[in-house]
């Protein structure tokens, strides 16, 4: 468990240098317009609540789910105050990550998978021990491709691309009441 802490820190803490090299580096105004290209919703968060933002407080169900899984550096990515988020199916170098793999939520937010098309054939499913049962049914590469679920009371929701549970394709959303 040590090794894995200490794996996440380093982790953190070289990600967190490289942003802190690439702020410093940037002396434009303005910001991104909200993309998406950060692993976001594509919305900037606005006054309304989280706007991605990664935070280290992860609930430890989903800490303990994910400490195996491709693109979890130890943060969830904040986005209550939102009706909609958007999470990336496919993602990562080989395209077996979901992006971000921890999200949080208010209830009644409405989360949009989208498959980016890279890494095969993908599905999401709930696992055992989630609040919710979910799944969006047999697993498709088209880029393009949604599911969509709205959490509609707070709690923990684990899930998994059953084909690419075993390569670390997990993400956790924590859903908490606004």
């Amino acid at each position: 468990m040590s090794d894995k802490l200490s794996r996440r820190r380093y982790v953190a803490g070289t990600g967190a240098a490289l942003a802190l090299g690439t702020i410093a580096g940037c002396s434009g105004g303005g910001g991104d317009g909200g993309d998406g290209s950060d692993g976001g919703d594509g919305s900037d968060g606005g006054d309304s609540g989280g706007s991605g933002e990664a935070l280290d407080d992860v609930p430890s169900e989903i800490d303990d789910y994910l400490a195996d899984a491709r693109l979890y550096e130890g943060t969830i990515a904040d986005y209550t105050g939102q009706d909609e988020v958007t999470v990336s199916v496919g993602a990562g170098d080989v395209g077996f990550a979901f992006d971000p793999a921890a999200i949080r939520i208010d209830a009644g937010t409405t989360v949009v998978w989208e498959w980016t098309g890279e890494g095969g054939a993908h599905n999401v499913a709930s696992v055992e021990g989630s609040a919710t049962e979910f799944d969006s049914g047999e697993a498709v590469a088209e880029e393009g491709e949604t599911f969509e679920q709205s959490f509609d009371s707070a709690g923990i929701q684990l899930y998994q691309c059953t084909p690419h549970q075993a390569n670390g394709m997990l993400g956790g959303i924590e859903v908490v009441e606004s």
